[in-house]
């Protein structure tokens, strides 16, 4: 194996036994942690010079941070990357330590370089330019590391895979799951590194692309460059929306993947499946040990957002049919917009927490939808806590306004 001076933190509890031992429901997260340095200036930036502004450090990385939000939400994440020992990684390190989250899964060595992203904003908060140091990611978490995570892997709830991964680690990692039938969710990450499904869209359960990385992994997944930008403005309608992106989204459906949460800022997210796919029995079977945080999400949202509204009432002909079953849940108005660059992140990881928790996949996004507010209203990737009363309410507000955009039944 590469890298022999690399280890990694030994904890107390033995690999395998972790979960009965602490009665935790341990959703694996495999991926990139990184440090982004934001830079976001107080007036328009001019190229050749600087601008006046604030410059901050934050822990980041799409794994990373959707295992954060998955932390604060009631489910332990056991997380599989690869940190450098040096600041970067020490400041990452901060948050996994004080928290008492596991770092058996994350290769350490003096001769890694932690992945380190410098984002510059706009003065509305939205990215402008940015530079990415991250691949060290791929050299390091490789699919000899991930591998030694079989049994956590077949344990777990589900696994999320980002696209940070190099082709062989994301490869290895979801034929590890789809052996002991263990949901995958991929993450695109970016419209580049998006493209990376094409080897493994038959092992994945979830992905959560947004408009421009659907299009991008539906040329990848055909093999042909058939599906371009869409054209769209304010006046767009959900539904003149998603016909113009059914044939990107019919194509992954073909290919294996069995839910698509097509997140379209904010408009909100449209839910895509074929007719036939379950959302009820895709999550784990409730876990009555699992944390009080995890109890109270799961009694709360089941309470506030029944799971039978769009579902139950399904004809059995419906059920069994072969066509996209599409439902649109819209975003949360924020009372504020701080940054934006967390809001995708935090809705996985609310998604995946709420998946551990025992809910259904309607429920989850719903709750994903809810964290992703939150994370929108403050200056880091996710916030520094989450209050489950305002997450409920936020999610019965996405829960009322949600609507079946397209079934067969509508023909």
């Amino acid at each position: 194996m590469d890298g022999q001076k690399s280890h990694v933190y030994q904890q107390n509890v033995p690999r395998g036994n972790r979960n009965e031992e602490e009665g935790e429901a341990e959703a694996v997260i495999i991926g990139g942690m990184v440090l982004d340095i934001h830079a976001t200036p107080s007036i328009p930036p001019n190229p050749r010079t600087t601008a006046p502004g604030k410059v901050q450090y934050a822990a980041g990385g799409v794994a990373r941070n959707i295992a954060e939000c998955v932390s604060k939400l009631g489910t332990k994440p056991y997380m599989i990357s690869a940190l450098g020992l040096d600041m970067p990684g020490n400041l990452l390190l901060e948050y996994w330590k004080s928290a008492g989250l596991s770092l058996e899964g994350i290769r350490m060595g003096h001769e890694i370089e932690t992945p380190v992203v410098c984002i510059v904003f706009d003065t509305e908060g939205e990215p402008a330019a940015g530079v990415a140091s991250v691949e060290s990611l791929e050299r390091f978490l490789t699919p000899e590391w991930i591998v030694q995570f079989k049994c956590n892997i077949a344990s777990a709830p589900i696994v999320m895979v980002d696209a940070n991964l190099s082709p062989p680690a994301l490869k290895t990692s979801c034929q590890l799951a789809a052996e002991v039938g263990t949901p995958v969710w991929f993450e695109p990450v970016s419209v580049a590194k998006s493209k990376r499904i094409a080897s493994i869209a038959k092992y994945v359960t979830f992905t959560s692309p947004n408009e421009d990385e659907l299009i991008s992994m539906a040329n990848s997944v055909s093999c042909k460059q058939k599906f371009s930008p869409i054209k769209k403005n304010n006046n767009t309608t959900i539904s003149s929306l998603f016909q113009q992106l059914k044939p990107a989204i019919w194509i992954l459906l073909e290919s294996g993947i069995k839910v698509i949460i097509l997140t379209l800022g904010a408009k909100g997210v449209l839910l895509c499946s074929k007719g036939r796919f379950d959302f009820h029995h895709i999550g784990p079977k409730r876990n009555n040990r699992s944390h009080d945080i995890g109890k109270k999400l799961h009694e709360t949202i089941t309470q506030l957002c029944p799971s039978d509204r769009f579902f139950s009432p399904l004809r059995l002909e419906e059920r069994s049919s072969i066509g996209p079953y599409v439902v649109h849940l819209p975003a949360v108005q924020c009372a504020s917009v701080v940054r934006l660059t967390g809001a995708g992140d935090c809705l996985v990881g609310g998604a995946v927490a709420s998946i551990c928790a025992g809910l259904d996949v309607l429920q989850s996004v719903e709750v994903g939808i809810a964290a992703a507010k939150g994370a929108v209203e403050v200056e880091t990737n996710v916030p520094s806590d989450y209050n489950l009363d305002q997450i409920a309410v936020d999610a019965r507000s996405v829960y009322l306004g949600a609507k079946v955009v397209f079934s067969e039944s509508m023909l």
